[in-house]
Formats: structure tokens, C-alpha cells, sequence
């Protein structure tokens, strides 16, 4: 199995960033901790803060990998393209959210990304993304 994961902007600096928010763990450390918990799953990941990028992601994987799970970060609430990129691929996106997006401001309760989604998983810190693997690996 194949799993991409895609991280928008800022998420590059968790463990820096707002720690009340997101947590003091790096991203990077957490993803060797999952890449030991699955060791029979090939996990690629892919960090940009530029919207583009992230659609081409989108498109590089969105045929060829069996799942790719999502946080685009503030993209989520303003970016049709990558709604529209996730509508135009093949491999099912679930998609993830740090903390829960419903709790904190108004702008941040809506989704270009959601409707074209396998899933959204919000709020459980960095187990959003051990969650979202356990949606692709459930039979």
C-alpha cells in the first residue's frame, strides 16, 4: 500500500508554531513514528506553502498511490482549485486538521476541501494522520 501524505502552509513549523494550538512535536519526528507503527505501508510526504505546488501534488499521486491524506491549512478554507484537483484524481483524499477547525474562528468552518473527500478527521492533535491510515488500511 501507498499513502502520500500532503502538508500545506505553515505546517512546516509545527513544533514551533503555536504549541497551545498544534502541539510541540515536529512533523517530521512524528512521521518517522508512524512510518515504524506501518512499516508494510510506503508513506511519502510532501510539505509546500505554495498553493500550486500542492495541487501538483495532488495530480503527481492522484493516480497512482492507493491514498492521500490532506491538511492544507488555511488553503482548506479559500482554495477552490484544490477542491477542484481533489474532484479531478482517482485516489481517494481524506482530510485532516490538527485541531478542530469548529472551535475556533468563523472562516475556519468552511471547506473547499470536504465535499470532494473520502473523510475529514479533525481535532486528535497528530493522530489525525495515524487515524486517516487506519481509514485506508479498515476492510
Amino acid at each position: 500500500m501507498k499513502i502520500t501524505i500532503i502538508n500545506g502552509p505553515n505546517l512546516n513549523l509545527l513544533g514551533k508554531r503555536e504549541p497551545e494550538v498544534y502541539g510541540s512535536q515536529s512533523f517530521e519526528g512524528y512521521l518517522e513514528a508512524l512510518k515504524a507503527r506501518y512499516p508494510s505501508i510506503d508513506i511519502t510526504y510532501v510539505q509546500s506553502n505554495i498553493e500550486g505546488e500542492i495541487i501538483d501534488a495532488l495530480h503527481a499521486d492522484g493516480f497512482s498511490v492507493d491514498g492521500i491524506i490532506l491538511n492544507a491549512g488555511a488553503y482548506t478554507h479559500t482554495s477552490v482549485g484544490i477542491g477542484d484537483a481533489i474532484k479531478a484524481i482517482e485516489t481517494p483524499v481524506v482530510e485532516v486538521h490538527i485541531s478542530n477547525t469548529f472551535s475556533r474562528e468563523d472562516f475556519r468552518h468552511t471547506s473547499f476541501i470536504t465535499p470532494n473527500a473520502k473523510g475529514l478527521i479533525l481535532g486528535f492533535g497528530l493522530d489525525v494522520y495515524r487515524l486517516a491510515i487506519e481509514s485506508f488500511t479498515a476492510k
